[in-house]
């Protein structure tokens, strides 16, 4: 039986597996964020660039991207799951904490540098609706482009970091807002009139909207506890593309944009005990995604337009950046920041975005927007999103000129990443774990919790819990989960865990991470003790070899030994036990354990003899 499989219908999906895995190694060693990479990528291989040769040459067609529209409708779920990420990031807590400069200064942002370029617009004869559209599509700048590339250069927990990313968010916040009405300005409109459309396109988005909001409360968490119980990774990751494009489908449904659905669904989630784990799994799909996002919005990008009109492409794109600057500048210098972070700030965001893309593109569906003047303002837009890398890296070097040793230009670390600051991480919070926890809490030291019993976590949670951080269900094992948990800043980890390889995995991969981290580590006995230390665990307790000390301590207290001659030789015994536990290499390795096994067996013959009446 013969099997016809039409190639043509994967080449567009080899061609852009084949560009993720040259373009994001490359632009990553030249560390230059691999969006710019998916640009350049589509703007080669699409229909402007090597696309033009497609009829000529077979080997050309088959390497180059011949259909734009159909990798563009599952292009369209790369800011889907962007603002699905940005939806989990926030909270009620964050933004009450961050409430001046994200609705302050991001508000003044989006405000003033909309009315300015669509005032510029208006002013070089651009129709008033398709001004507003240009104005606010171009206010906004990349959070794809500038929070990795802020986060590479360890920037995000400075002042000017800070400042960048209120901006960001108040900017996100905005995209949806700005899509309606987008919707409203469209030739729809104008047929039907504003009243009528405002109506038929408001209504039905008012009530999916909270169709959405209502139905997820109620079916999310548990979806996710019934998945977190089958303690299955494929159907969690089902489970997590399923809120997505479910929530994203019905808002599209209702009329609204699938990234808003998206992005209420990260929010029903940000308060759930399965948001980092959600982030793992979803930031694989997040990254692909806007890779082909990108790649397909270089594919319909004609470069030939910025040759024929070189010098008023790229003014276009200098005069964004300018004038965003400028303002930018002079408003986050009127909140009181410092010289050095506005002037850091200013720059890292005053290139355009790449939600400019998606408001464009939608206008010039709807005659908003004519399509010329649109393709030039997203050329211009390509342009600008290009110069953030240089942009950011000049910034970050006037700042370090200007603020020398001065550390008045950083701050605490961003709470709202870990939910604390200076932490301690606690992996396992079952009878061993709780009590650190408690002990912690005793004596004021914010913590983290992990554990994968979803059951334990959700009884913690719904009880209150009272570390100075949150509890999280998840894998300590991923790297990836532990850097969401703030590993990069916290003050020590301890892992509880019962299950000696998992805990050997989690110091294993802690200790390569932050070689200058405490790493206290739960042993079963002393061979796995000594293991943990050779992983790189500062402290590795045996359970036999404490509760024998305990014991111990108990029995000398009782008989009538002072209690400080007991704690004193409690610590000594603890110390020797200690370095004979530490790794050694050969036979003398195997010599300690031996002694170290007779000696416990002594100890608790000796416990048991003086605890017979």
């Amino acid at each position: 039986m013969e099997n016809h499989v039409d190639l043509s219908s994967y080449k567009e999906l080899l061609v852009f597996l084949t560009m993720a895995g040259i373009v994001v190694p490359i632009f990553r060693r030249l560390r230059i964020s691999p969006v710019l990479g998916f640009i350049v990528a589509g703007v080669a291989l699409g229909p402007f660039g090597l696309g033009r040769l497609a009829d000529q040459f077979a080997l050309v067609r088959a390497l180059t991207i011949g259909d734009v529209t159909e990798m563009a409708k599952i292009a369209e779920l790369g800011v889907a799951f962007l603002l699905f990420m940005i939806g989990l990031e926030l909270s009620f807590e964050r933004l009450r904490r961050m409430r001046k400069l994200v609705f302050g200064l991001g508000a003044a942002q989006v405000c003033v540098c909309a009315l300015v370029i669509g005032y510029c617009a208006y002013a070089l004869d651009v129709a008033p609706a398709a001004a507003v559209v240009i104005g606010c599509a171009l206010a906004l700048s990349s959070t794809a482009i500038v929070m990795p590339t802020l986060a590479e250069k360890k920037r995000l927990n400075t002042a000017s970091g800070r400042v960048a990313f209120s901006i960001l968010l108040f900017q996100d916040l905005m995209v949806a807002p700005f899509l309606v009405m987008i919707t409203l300005l469209s030739a729809t409109a104008a047929e039907t009139g504003l009243a009528r459309q405002l109506l038929t396109t408001l209504l039905p988005a008012f009530v999916g909207l909270i169709a959405i909001l209502g139905i997820g409360r109620l079916v999310i968490r548990p979806l996710f506890n019934h998945v977190a119980q089958a303690r299955s990774t494929e159907f969690f990751v089902a489970a997590c593309l399923l809120v997505i494009t479910g929530t994203g489908v019905a808002a599209a449904a209702a009329g609204l944009s699938m990234s808003l659905g998206a992005f209420i669904a990260g929010l029903l989630l940000a308060e759930t005990e399965y948001r980092r784990e959600v982030e793992v799994t979803i930031e694989p799909f997040k990254g692909l995604l806007l890779g082909l996002f990108f790649m397909t919005v270089g594919a319909g990008l004609d470069f030939a337009r910025v040759v024929a009109q070189p010098l008023q492409t790229a003014g276009i794109a200098a005069l964004l950046i300018v004038a965003k600057a400028v303002l930018l500048y002079a408003m986050v210098r009127t909140a009181r920041f410092k010289h050095a972070a506005a002037l850091e700030a200013a720059l890292v965001t005053a290139p355009a975005g790449e939600f400019a893309f998606v408001m464009l593109g939608a206008a010039a569906a709807g005659g908003v927007v004519e399509p010329g003047l649109a393709s030039q303002l997203m050329l211009a837009a390509t342009l600008s999103m290009i110069a953030i890398p240089g942009l950011a890296w000049a910034g970050m070097r006037r700042t370090q000129i200007l603020a020398g040793a001065d550390a008045s230009t950083q701050l605490e670390p961003d709470k709202g990443v870990t939910g604390v600051a200076g932490h301690v991480i606690v992996v396992g919070y079952g009878r061993v774990g709780s009590l650190v926890g408690d002990m912690l809490v005793a004596h004021k030291i914010p913590a983290i919790a992990i554990d994968g019993d979803s059951r334990l976590v959700g009884r913690l949670r719904a009880e209150g819990c009272k570390l100075g951080g949150d509890i999280y269900w998840g894998d300590a094992s991923r790297i990836d989960f532990l850097r969401r948990c703030g590993l990069s800043r916290a003050r020590a980890l301890v892992v509880t865990m019962d299950a000696p390889k998992a805990a050997e995995r989690i110091v294993e991969i802690a200790r390569k991470e932050r070689p200058d981290m405490t790493i206290v580590a739960r042993a079963r006995d002393a061979a796995h003790a000594t293991r943990l230390y050779e992983l790189g665990a500062s402290d590795a307790i045996p359970e036999t070899i404490e509760a024998s000390l305990q014991l111990a301590e108990a029995t000398l207290v009782d008989i009538g030994v002072p209690m400080g001659l007991v704690i004193a030789s409690i610590h000594e015994k603890r110390d020797e036990y200690r370095a004979l536990l530490m790794p050694t290499d050969g036979p003398t390795r195997q010599r300690r354990a031996i002694r170290m096994s007779t000696r416990i067996r002594k100890m608790q013959r000796g416990r048991s003899e003086d605890a017979r009446p």
